[in-house]
């Protein structure tokens, strides 16, 4: 498993819901995780790697320092901050392409972990902007996407 060509189809159109979290959920779950580690990225979605389901991942030392998890089953985020910034920000699928982003300062998200259980909570700062980002590709938009 590796990452996918950005013409790729997946990468621009919303993802299917996960219906039941089984063993080949868990075990895609753990390659994202590695493939984002080896990449050096900070999250990776699904359909980076031509899967057409609604997960992503981010990186282990940002959720262990937020106590968060580091997976997102059939995410939502569910309220948005009026209050933004703007900071440039890369693509595991773009690579070498950087653009400046205006995303909200806090977020409120709920999802599934990779065992089922329901979580929700206030993400505020590089979290929220890294689940902003991934919650984006669920939505088949690229930060190219966002200049338009």
């Amino acid at each position: 498993m590796d990452l996918i060509s950005e013409k790729s189809k997946v990468l621009h159109e919303p993802l299917g819901t996960v219906k039941k979290i089984t063993p080949e959920i868990k075990n895609l779950i753990e390659e994202m995780r590695k493939i984002m580690v080896v990449k050096k990225g900070v999250g990776l979605a699904a359909n980076q790697v031509g899967k057409n389901l609604r997960i992503f991942v981010i990186e282990k030392k940002l959720a262990d320092d937020n106590q968060v998890p580091d997976a997102y089953i059939n995410p939502t985020i569910t309220e948005m901050s009026k209050e933004d910034d703007e900071m440039e920000e890369g693509c595991l699928s773009l690579p070498g392409h950087w653009q400046m982003i205006k995303r909200a300062k806090k977020v409120w998200i709920k999802a599934l972990d990779e065992n089922g259980n329901k979580i929700r909570f206030k993400a505020k700062g590089f979290l929220a902007r890294v689940l902003q980002h991934e919650y984006d590709h669920l939505r088949g938009v690229l930060i190219k996407d966002k200049s338009k």
